[in-house]
């Protein structure tokens, strides 16, 4: 064989085994690359996070809980114009090609060599099948191997899934920015709208922002996002999409997005759903899945009361803060440039969107010039509200401040140190309708409604005093109002008990000593029934579980959630049951399967046909932990609470409303505690690190406003009624008002009223002459002072001295 021949036989065994060898390579380059690649059919049932979204009872949308921020939309509810917008920008041919777009990446190709040149953005072309296998199913390495999988992953899809179907993925799953993945996420946190609702020229700005939502900022790049959106819209109009007329209308818009995204239109509910997210995170059953779930969650929230409970606790505490003057500015500024810029990072309470931060440019006397920080605006502050901050700390020029706009002047304000909690509850069936848990939550998220424990003070008595009735004892029975001590106090001393007022009455009715809040007969008539008693009452009622049975606990020396609290008093007015305080009316999963509810109970025959007898009914919530006569005589010794007690100053709002002051020692916590049959309120006011409120800081002066101010528009939703008469009670009127009493217990209060001596008189009498008779009768018959002589003049009158609060 010649030479040269041989050479042509070597070369070609050579190329034909590097053709084998890189075969082989090849070979085991595609078994290792596609070893692990995804099943496209997978994605027939692929269901990415979705946002749990929470609504109140009236389905007013007032949270969500969310890893990544989506709302999952079928295909056939994605309107066709935003479905347009997407395939003008990201795949004009997506319903002709079959994964690949030959034509559109060798036209991006073509496009690449003169962007390059000119610095511009490179274009990928890949075809939204693509996308969607790379984001679905893939990672986002820029590498061969991922771009030959995203191939086939897309030929792939194509076989299994339809247009539709892959459209509707693409569509749910693509990152918007905002916070925003899917569309229907992005159109309500940049519009605040559903997808039906957008207009063409926002449904094209949502389709220019997959190539980059940094890049395309509505705030912090508007020029750039207008041109890409007009870029979107020109495309859409180029594919006839839409018309000419429409691009040009389109075109002339402004682009107006939302300053950033928000969860929830409604936003008086923080404490609220924070709660609610607290507590189901909690189940065990589904819990787990929470952020990701897609659930959709109902809530016990009335937004009306919630807005009014918010909006009482704030005025209250400001007023509160108010009255202990002014501390001072929270800053200074030498006006240098930028010192607005400063001044705008101190961050005032959301809730209060009128406030602005301003400086004080100029004082001369109480009248003070500022100027505002965010849009410069110059005024003069309320002359009121400058000498109310020269009497304690005179303003001066630098000074930095909150002020809110007023009929052309700027009323003064700052935050309040002092914080406290709202809470209202649906006696019957245990429905949490509105709860704040502070003065804001943005500048604190602690829950003052669920989390603080706090001593009730008085507050806590009438579980005393049903404890009290559920025994021996009925509203007029006589407890004596004098000195007692017990062994045993702090450092061994004695623990002798005294009213607010620090005087004693003598004795008196269980009825008296409740209205009034009086100390001294509240701890004899403890130690009397026994505190093992009371603490087991108030176990079971569901104050707290942890209670010591010491004397000192019937003046609220115990612990308490305002939240716990607050259901407890639910007993008092549903007939003697303890219910379950509760924010979850129910959940159900993306698939619109119930897999949660508030209320567990069970109507066998609720689901059968009418028939002519009498209708199914479902058994009355909780567990009945006191007699229900006991809870009537609470209920109307509470309301004698407002219209003759220490609750006076709610009066105006009529009869039917109960309730109970509490103030704790050296005035460190204020509590009022109010009903109506329909509805329960709670009211906690202190400082979170416990100091004094300040003397005379009372639950009369500094909780009650702020229930009278709730309830008048409680009132206006549920108008209070008459508390249900029990069955079996018997009713007698004993020094002119109408009491409750059990079977047999009336007999002793007649033999009692024989013994007394002379006829009292009955019907509506006056409060203080039933005191002033009562004290006389107490005093004995030989003590009763002599009338003056004839020549004197009369004594002036001096009405009884009352407990103001439950001051232990």
């Amino acid at each position: 064989m010649k030479v040269a021949e041989r050479w042509f036989v070597m070369a070609g065994i050579g190329l034909l085994g590097a053709i084998a060898l890189a075969g082989l390579v090849v070979a085991i380059y595609a078994a290792w690359l596609f070893h692990d690649l995804p099943d496209a059919s997978e994605l027939a049932d692929y269901r990415p996070p979705t946002a749990t979204r929470v609504y109140a009872g009236d389905g007013t949308l007032i949270g969500e809980f969310s890893d990544e921020r989506r709302i999952y939309v079928p295909y056939e509810q994605i309107p066709t114009p935003v479905v347009q917008a997407f395939l003008a920008a990201e795949d004009r041919n997506f319903f002709q090609h079959g994964g690949i777009d030959v034509s559109g990446l060798g036209r991006a190709m073509f496009k690449n060599v003169f962007n390059f040149a000119t610095g511009r953005r490179l274009e990928g072309g890949s075809t939204i099948t693509q996308q969607v296998a790379k984001n679905v199913l893939l990672t986002n390495e820029s590498t061969l191997g991922r771009k030959l999988k995203e191939a086939i992953l897309s030929s792939r899809l194509e076989a299994t899934l339809s247009k539709e179907q892959i459209l509707e993925l693409y569509l749910n799953e693509i990152f918007l920015g905002y916070r925003s993945y899917g569309v229907a996420s992005a159109a309500y946190n940049y519009f605040g709208k559903s997808l039906n609702q957008l207009t063409p020229d926002e449904a094209a700005f949502l389709a220019a922002l997959p190539k980059g939502p940094n890049n395309y900022h509505p705030k912090r790049h508007p020029e750039a996002a207008l041109g890409r959106r007009n870029w979107v819209l020109g495309e859409m109009a180029q594919n006839q999409f839409i018309t000419q007329a429409q691009y040009q209308e389109a075109v002339a818009r402004p682009l107006n997005t939302r300053d950033a995204p928000r969860r929830a239109e409604y936003q008086d509910a923080d404490f609220f759903v924070e709660e609610a997210r607290r507590q189901a995170a909690a189940n065990p059953e589904w819990g787990a899945q929470l952020n990701a779930g897609g659930f959709y969650m109902r809530t016990t929230l009335d937004p009306t009361l919630q807005s009014a409970a918010r909006d009482a606790l704030m005025r209250g505490l400001e007023n509160y803060d108010r009255r202990h003057g002014w501390r001072g500015a929270w800053g200074t500024t030498d006006f240098a440039p930028g010192w607005q810029a400063v001044a705008l990072r101190e961050q005032s309470p959301p809730e209060r969107r009128e406030w602005r931060a301003a400086a004080v440019e100029s004082v001369a006397g109480n009248n003070v010039q500022i100027r505002t920080a965010r849009d410069d605006a110059t005024g003069t502050l309320i002359a009121a509200d400058a000498a109310w901050a020269n009497a304690n700390r005179p303003l001066k020029r630098g000074d930095l401040i909150f002020v809110e706009p007023r009929n052309g002047q700027f009323a003064l304000k700052q935050i309040p140190a002092v914080n406290g909690a709202m809470v209202a509850i649906e006696p019957q069936s245990g429905r949490v309708l509105a709860m704040v848990g502070g003065y804001s939550y943005a500048l604190s998220s602690f829950n003052r409604a669920t989390q603080a424990r706090r001593q009730p003070g008085s507050s806590f008595k009438p579980f005393v005093y049903a404890a009290a009735l559920e025994g021996d004892f009925t509203p007029a029975s006589i407890i004596v109002d004098g000195p007692i001590s017990f062994a045993g106090g702090a450092n061994g001393q004695r623990w002798t008990p005294e009213n607010y007022s620090r005087r004693y009455y003598g004795p008196s009715t269980l009825r008296r000593g409740l209205e009034l809040s009086r100390n001294v007969m509240t701890v004899r008539l403890a130690n009397s029934i026994g505190m093992d008693k009371v603490v087991s009452l108030a176990e079971r009622m569901g104050v707290a579980d942890n209670l010591q049975p010491n004397l000192s606990v019937s003046l609220g020396a115990g612990e308490v959630t305002a939240y716990n609290l607050t259901a407890a008093y639910s007993a008092f007015v549903n007939g003697g049951r303890r219910v379950t305080p509760y924010l979850i009316e129910y959940v159900q999963d993306r698939d619109g399967e119930t897999i949660y509810r508030g209320d567990q109970r069970r109507c066998r025959e609720c689901g059968r046909a009418f028939s002519g007898q009498a209708s199914p009914f479902l058994e009355p919530r909780g567990t009945q932990v006191i007699d229900p006569i006991t809870a009537y005589q609470i209920s109307s010794m509470l309301e004698g609470v407002i219209q003759r007690g220490t609750a006076a100053s709610a009066r105006g709002l009529g009869r039917w409303v109960g309730g109970k002051t509490g103030t704790t020692n050296e005035y460190r916590s204020a509590w009022f505690v109010g009903f109506t049959t329909d509805i329960v309120v709670g009211v906690y006011i202190g400082f979170d690190d416990n100091r004094s409120l300040g003397s005379g800081e009372a639950g009369a002066s500094a909780a009650v406003p702020i229930f009278t101010d709730f309830m008048q528009v409680a009132l206006r939703e549920r108008p209070a009624r008459p508390f249900v008469r029990p069955r079996g009670a018997i009713f007698r009127t004993v020094n002119g008002i109408e009491e409750a009493f059990r079977p047999g217990t009336e007999r002793r209060r007649e033999e009692e009223h024989r013994e007394e001596g002379p006829a009292v008189p009955v019907g509506p009498q006056n409060y203080n002459d039933i005191i002033r008779r009562e004290r006389e009768a107490a005093a004995g018959p030989n003590t009763a002072p002599s009338a003056p002589p004839p020549s004197a003049p009369p004594p002036p009158r001096q009405e009884p001295a009352r407990d103001l609060d439950g001051l232990f």
